[in-house]
């Protein structure tokens, strides 16, 4: 649906990262048919022009992309700089790009253990910290970042660091919207549950529990529960109902319960861990 003049002139700009695939290109679709102009930031250039060319096409919005890999020590600086060169303004930010890893810490790529920590919770930080001010001073503004129901709980074998990165995300998150409360800015983090996403097999956990037992929730019902859940002002969303019992278990007292059950969930039975002592 084409916007009209006036209602184009009322246009707000929403920033998402990776926002060419699975939940970030339906948040990008919901924002659309909105009525916001967005800007899109992902690693694939071709991706970025046909989604691009996709929305402008089907709701008449500006869409400006960035290709950025936002592993870069100093990609949100850069972005940051882009966009204001070309004298944008970022009325919402969605950090929604992520990547995750799967397997023994003590067997895991550190190259891609840190490309993860600086995408989902340095990069995420660095963007939060760059465009918040801008919100607080015009009186409006929201965040939304994109974390996992597996944030609720203290730790995960198998994949420690994704654990431990989406639990900072929350409780970044849940922070940031305690300190903004009266601000006019509003902070809310996305939790979903296993998604139907290219995530599971980038991640290598097609075969762990959780996510062949559980049923997966669309990316773009997740988006739309998000979407909706950013504009009511709400801190925390985890869209689908056990996914809500998963996230509520996760945070109930002793958490020895809860971590006995996420161990199991989260295991991949034909994967298991055997270590191997190395003689000198």
């Amino acid at each position: 649906m084409k916007l009209s003049n006036i209602e184009k002139m009322k246009c707000q700009t929403v920033l998402i990262t990776g926002g060419t695939k699975g939940i970030g290109l339906e948040l990008a679709n919901q924002f659309a048919r909105n009525g916001y102009d967005l800007v899109l930031v992902a690693r694939n250039k071709t991706d970025l022009q046909a989604v691009a060319q996709r929305l402008n096409r089907d709701y008449g919005c500006s869409v400006v992309s960035f290709t950025l890999d936002l592993t870069g020590r100093d990609a949100a600086l850069d972005l940051a700089g882009r966009i204001e060169e070309k004298g944008l303004r970022i009325d919402v930010l969605v950090n929604n790009a992520g990547i995750g890893d799967y397997g023994p810490f003590g067997e895991a790529k550190l190259e891609r253990q840190l490309d993860m920590l600086q995408l989902n919770i340095v990069q995420l930080t660095a963007l939060t910290r760059l465009f918040l001010p801008g919100m607080i001073e015009r009186g409006r503004g929201r965040i939304l970042n994109v974390a996992s129901v597996v944030a609720f709980f203290s730790a995960g074998p198998s994949w420690i660091s994704y654990v431990a990165s989406k639990h900072y995300v929350l409780a970044f998150t849940r922070g940031l919207a305690s300190e903004l409360s009266g601000s006019g800015v509003t902070a809310t983090t996305l939790c979903p549950g296993p998604t139907e996403t290219n995530f599971v097999a980038q991640s290598g956990v097609s075969g762990v529990r959780a996510y062949r037992w559980i049923p997966k929730v669309s990316a773009a019902a997740v988006a739309r529960i998000g979407y909706s859940a950013m504009m009511k002002g709400r801190t925390v969303v985890v869209p689908g109902l056990i996914n809500k019992v998963f996230a509520f278990l996760g945070e109930l007292q002793p958490r020895i319960i809860a971590q006995t059950v996420f161990s199991f969930l989260s295991r991949d039975p034909n994967k298991s861990i055997r270590w191997v002592r190395r003689t000198p």
